[in-house]
């Protein structure tokens, strides 16, 4: 595989996204330039037959630009995380065109069935799968931000009803009735726990 740049540093990568913003071409070709190493990376996933490295290189580097004309750095997210996303989509529509993918298996080739007994392939799992990238990316790094949170601010007390409560770490969701029964408490006092951790990470998620 070819030889890329090596990527922006934050400093340089904030400036050529400030230029780019104000359409400063030279800056986009920039951003684009030094993250084809980013593109490279993702291929690598993607064993196709029928397709050539340089071929999959063109179609991820649609994906990056596509990331850099709609990057919004108000958003939180850092551009190599989005343009991941946004190269991997790319590459998936290709896949959905109907090309063969890795180890000769295509993507109309049954696979399993349902609950219903229909049969599926990987091309159904796929288009379930394409849901808006800025908000799956957005809500991906909400969900880490809580955990974190969730660690940093609550009591131990706190935490163990809230996970119970709202079936985090792998639990189910609890009703407040039945956290009181198994902490031997009433289900007002657990009731009033819960409102105060959700005020809690609700000042500091948004802080």
């Amino acid at each position: 595989m070819k030889s890329f740049p090596k990527p922006l540093s934050t400093k340089e990568e904030a400036e050529y996204l400030r230029r780019c913003k104000e359409g400063d071409k030279a800056a986009r070709d920039k951003l684009i330039e030094h993250n084809l190493r980013l593109v490279a990376h993702i291929v690598k996933k993607y064993n196709i037959a029928d397709k050539e490295t340089d071929d999959l290189i063109s179609i991820g580097t649609i994906g990056l630009i596509k990331a850099i004309d709609t990057f919004d750095e108000e958003k939180g997210i850092r551009l190599a995380t989005y343009a991941s996303r946004c190269i991997d989509n790319e590459l998936l529509m290709m896949l959905r065109s109907g090309k063969r993918i890795s180890k000769e298996v295509y993507l109309y080739d049954p696979i399993g069935s349902d609950k219903e007994g229909n049969e599926i392939n990987l091309l159904d799992i796929i288009e379930e799968a394409d849901i808006d990238i800025v908000d799956n990316i957005m809500l991906e790094d909400d969900i880490k931000k809580l955990h974190s949170i969730i660690g940093k601010v609550l009591t131990e007390r706190e935490r163990e009803i809230i996970s119970l409560r709202y079936g985090l770490s792998n639990n189910r969701e609890v009703t407040q009735r039945e956290i009181a029964n198994k902490l031997g408490i009433s289900r007002s006092y657990v009731s009033r726990i819960e409102k105060k951790a959700l005020r809690k990470l609700r000042e500091c998620f948004e802080s």
